[in-house]
């Protein structure tokens, strides 16, 4: 299995050399860049739509816009942005959702590079395209539908990866605010060091299991717009769970439709200390 993290080291090191892809914003890949690497910004490109017609169209563009940086499933792609972050995470997913064999992230991204002492360069290279779009695999993607008919089935979990603000509904950003019910909180920060990498996979192992994600459950995550649910995907891989799913549509999707259900929690009471 192709790992899900790669190192500083791994990525100086690889032959034959990956397609290095830069999803950073266009002003920072001009002022210094992995060499070699191809830039592609999706940020802000989303679903709120998981119906099949529009999920169609939506990742049939989707491939288009990888083709153009000349993926192929014949090379390993590594995705990077400044650290270990949802930018990546969702280029992550997207190219597992397409059926990619070989991806994988920059653990710590360009911050990392060149703190581990390599070159980067403003030197941009013109990718050539290629013909690749992707077979979808359904296994990778929850629509609206299949969230719904896992609501309360033990066998299943929903991973709620926004901030505090948002899922307690202090934060509205959609026609309703609240969480998914039964949805398990864990914002996707959790996920990461103070260095911008992942957790050591014992800490993200025994936090999820704190929480009753594990890998025995078919795990579903959301967020807003996909990108932070697909941070904590890439996570819940790095741990080798079997049954993984982003709800792309998210929040937005979810609470626009009045036709289904959510839930409304209270912050717990902080309790001060008198005397």
């Amino acid at each position: 299995m192709a790992r899900v993290l790669t190192t500083v080291e791994q990525l100086a090191a690889e032959v034959p050399r990956p397609l290095i892809l830069d999803v950073r914003p266009a002003e920072q890949f001009a002022a210094g860049h992995i060499p070699g690497a191809v830039h592609l910004d999706l940020w802000g490109v989303s679903l709120i739509d998981t119906s099949e017609a529009p999920l169609r169209a939506f990742m049939w563009m989707i491939g288009h816009l990888f083709s153009l940086r000349g993926i192929t499933p014949e090379q390993a792609v590594v995705v990077y942005e400044q650290d270990s972050g949802m930018r990546a995470a969702r280029a992550f997913w997207l190219l597992e959702y397409l059926g990619h064999p070989n991806v994988s992230v920059l653990d710590g991204g360009f911050v990392a590079w060149v703190r581990g002492g390599q070159a980067a360069t403003t030197e941009a290279m013109a990718p050539v395209p290629s013909a690749w779009h992707g077979a979808a695999d359904p296994a990778k993607l929850a629509t609206w539908q299949q969230v719904y008919d896992q609501l309360g089935r033990p066998e299943a979990v929903i991973v709620d990866t926004r901030s505090d603000e948002e899922y307690f509904g202090e934060a509205v950003r959609a026609r309703r605010g609240g969480a998914i019910p039964g949805a398990v909180h864990l914002e996707w920060k959790q996920n990461l060091g103070a260095d911008g990498r992942y957790k050591p996979e014992p800490d993200l192992r025994a936090m999820y299991a704190a929480a009753g994600v594990t890998p025995d459950r078919e795990v579903l995550t959301y967020c807003q717009g996909g990108y932070r649910a697909a941070h904590t995907y890439l996570a819940l891989r790095l741990l080798g769970f079997p049954k993984v799913r982003t709800y792309t549509g998210s929040w937005k999707e979810w609470g626009d439709r009045e036709d289904l259900p959510i839930e409304r929690t209270s912050r717990p009471r902080t309790v001060e200390s008198t005397g």
